[in-house]
């Protein structure tokens, strides 16, 4: 018998995690590594919100706060639904938590039972499914293609909903392909929902201030009021703050599902830290003005990226409307071989020869759930890219 929990036989590590930290390893030994793995900004923290968390220090604020966030947090929260996407919360409808991560490990824990079913469009952040297998559920893909944008279309979401079915998982801009979806878009998707009471929706909302080329932000209960009964809206401040490390997510919801979140945190991670807590505060309260201006410099990486991926042989990257990731097929390299003479069978076996032989950590398409494509974060330097992307080109002409 296995010391070890049955529950860990059904998931996986976080491929974008084990990318990086093997980005790291190899720079330790020396090796001249360029990781693009991280989906992490490359900005440092704004020096107003490190200065309200030295405040808060020096206040005292070092103690224990109530489990799922501090009034003031909340408050601040509320006032960003409000402000930013339609949406009126009060207090007692916000969960606050250390991470994004942990808003849906607690939202499935206290909702699913053995054999529920959650649906997950393809290609998907990869702690999805495994959040939901740790809950006893059961993940359902939906695929989408390059065809649609990555999008999800009405006919497959009607497709995938079963009696079994209690949650849809969205994500807009999305992690990994940073395909966004317009309120039109969403309109054609929440009149599907609205036909299935039974069915909820996490809306994973994290890049919301990361859209390109004059694209509107959306969010389901935003363009249905009809579902905000049955909508778990969540955000966080790790990447339009650039916060990734002070680990404070969020999210607004009905507050029976709120309590019950709270109810798991007493007895797992109470609450989050108490000076991060008031950094975020700070974050939404204070100027906004630096988010649009990081947001053009992402969109100006993202231009660079996709034009010379596209000039890498076997190559083809679309063009994203958001987040900060391209997702580029590989299908032209597959069957070709390596000067090493290695034969490129899949996205995987493609990222590992690219580290091997140029140097540059991507993550492969399967850890997202639809090959053969590749992930690229393009938060760091524009010199790194360009060299990054000339390195690809590189490897590229070198299969035959």
């Amino acid at each position: 018998m296995s010391f070890l929990a049955e529950s860990l036989s059904r998931i996986k590590p976080s491929a974008t995690m084990a990318v990086t930290q093997l980005a790291r390893d190899l720079t330790a030994q020396g090796r001249d590594i360029i990781g693009l793995g991280a989906g992490e900004p490359d900005f440092d923290t704004p020096d107003n919100i490190k200065q309200a968390a030295i405040a808060a220090i020096e206040r005292g604020e070092t103690k224990y706060t109530p489990v799922d966030g501090i009034p003031e947090l909340k408050q601040a929260i509320c006032a960003k639904f409000k402000r930013e996407n339609g949406l009126d919360y009060t207090p007692a409808q916000i969960s606050v938590a250390p991470g994004g991560k942990p808003i849906i490990y607690n939202a499935m824990m206290a909702t699913l039972n053995p054999g529920d079913e959650v649906i997950i469009p393809t290609p998907y952040w990869v702690s999805y499914p495994d959040i939901v297998l740790l809950g006893g559920g059961k993940p359902v893909f939906v695929d989408t293609s390059i065809d649609t944008g990555f999008r999800v279309t009405a006919e497959a979401l009607e497709a995938a909903i079963t009696p079994r079915t209690k949650w849809l998982f969205f994500n807009s801009p999305s992690n990994p392909s940073g395909a966004a979806y317009s309120a039109a878009d969403l309109k054609k998707l929440t009149e599907v929902l609205l036909r299935h009471p039974h069915v909820w929706v996490l809306s994973d909302d994290m890049y919301e201030h990361l859209l390109y080329d004059g694209m509107q932000f959306a969010t389901p209960a935003q363009v249905e009021p009809g579902l905000y009964d049955r909508t778990l809206t969540m955000n966080g401040v790790s990447k339009a703050y650039a916060m990734t490390g002070w680990r404070i997510g969020y999210a607004g919801g009905p507050e029976a599902l709120i309590k019950a979140m709270a109810k798991i945190m007493t007895q797992s991670t109470s609450n989050p830290s108490s000076v991060s807590q008031w950094a975020a505060v700070e974050a939404l309260n204070g100027t906004q003005d630096f988010i649009p201006e990081r947001a053009r410099v992402f969109q100006q990486r993202r231009d660079l990226v996709v034009s010379m991926l596209n000039q890498a042989s076997g190559i083809s990257c679309p063009k994203p409307e958001g987040a900060f990731y391209v997702y580029p097929s590989c299908a032209g390299c597959i069957g070709k071989k390596t000067t090493g003479g290695q034969v490129i069978g899949s996205d995987e076996d493609f990222v590992k020869a690219l580290l091997e032989q140029e140097g540059v950590a991507v993550v492969q398409g399967s850890a997202f759930g639809l090959a053969p494509h590749f992930r690229i974060s393009y938060a760091t330097s524009t010199e790194a890219l360009t060299e990054a992307c000339t390195r690809i080109q590189r490897f590229c002409a070198s299969l035959t």
